[in-house]
């Protein structure tokens, strides 16, 4: 497995935007806040991680990616039993204040919960809810997908905590200047609860699967999966880490404030790279 850090192969459309926002001379849009958990579960004695591939309409359509989104104003606005770390300590982590921080470990549990129908939240600080995938709570996450109400609220209509120690910090990641829709991101790892399995529910995504992080990166580098760095980097991340207790471990002690932003850079034979 290789990961070559000096330069990625840049799919042509990012080439086209890329020359296009050289040649008319482009301001850089202002990143949008988001979130991005990758779901990880044991598979013998090996792990594996959720992906899924963003519908052709979307932007970065047609790529493997992680469940995620931006940041939504409720996020900014949720007042709900708490587990885990405090937004002050997450703020620490991430290099935000503590409103900021609680907002995107917020929209990190909302979305993997819109997305991949799992939700890190349970009874009390100790627990976890089991099976998720009934029709009740099937109508509540439509009802969250759809805005018709607010992560918070369905926590406490249900009398749920939200498990913010159920998500690890891993690393930030910032979208290139000349992408017209850019996201400063911020990633996370977090196993799958017991109990709850990940289903294909985001309007989102046309494909899903779960693959050993290091088989995802085989694949990816003989033009199987199409992902962009961040993708293909963070999988490469946790391949190294070993095994799950060793992603725990790693995620620890990883800078999760400091941004990567990827640049891209125009090769001899009118192609493109990006370098991190």
């Amino acid at each position: 497995m290789t990961i070559h850090r000096d330069g990625f192969p840049a799919p042509p459309a990012l080439q086209e935007h890329a020359r296009r926002f050289r040649a008319e001379g482009g301001v850089p849009a202002v990143p949008r806040v988001a979130a991005t958990v990758l779901l990880l579960r044991p598979a013998g004695a090996d792990f594996e991680v959720y992906l899924i591939r963003r519908v052709a309409a979307m932007t970065f359509g047609g790529m493997y990616a992680f469940p995620g989104g931006g940041v939504d104003r409720s996020d900014s606005q949720t007042h709900l039993d708490w587990a885990g770390p405090a937004p002050a300590d997450w703020g620490t982590r991430l290099g935000l204040a503590p409103d900021a921080a609680q907002a995107v470990v917020c929209a990190a549990a909302r979305e993997v919960f819109e997305e991949a129908g799992v939700l890190l939240a349970g009874a009390d600080a100790t627990s976890v809810v089991g099976d998720v995938s009934g029709d009740d709570w099937e109508s509540a996450r439509v009802a969250l997908e759809q805005r018709r109400s607010g992560f918070a609220e369905f926590l406490a209509e249900r009398g749920l905590t939200l498990r913010s120690d159920l998500l690890l910090p891993w690393s930030r990641w910032i979208t290139p200047e000349f992408e017209p829709r850019r996201f400063d991101t911020y990633f996370f790892v977090a196993l799958l609860p017991e109990g709850q399995r990940t289903r294909d529910v985001s309007g989102e995504a046309d494909r899903t699967l779960w693959v050993r992080p290091a088989d995802a990166v085989t694949r990816a580098e003989a033009g199987e999966l199409a992902m962009l760095p961040p993708t293909l980097v963070t999988l490469g991340e946790v391949a190294a880490a070993g095994d799950l207790s060793g992603v725990v471990r790693a995620a620890a002690v990883r800078d999760a404030a400091t941004p990567v932003t990827p640049t891209l850079e125009f090769t001899e034979d009118g192609g493109a790279r990006f370098v991190l």
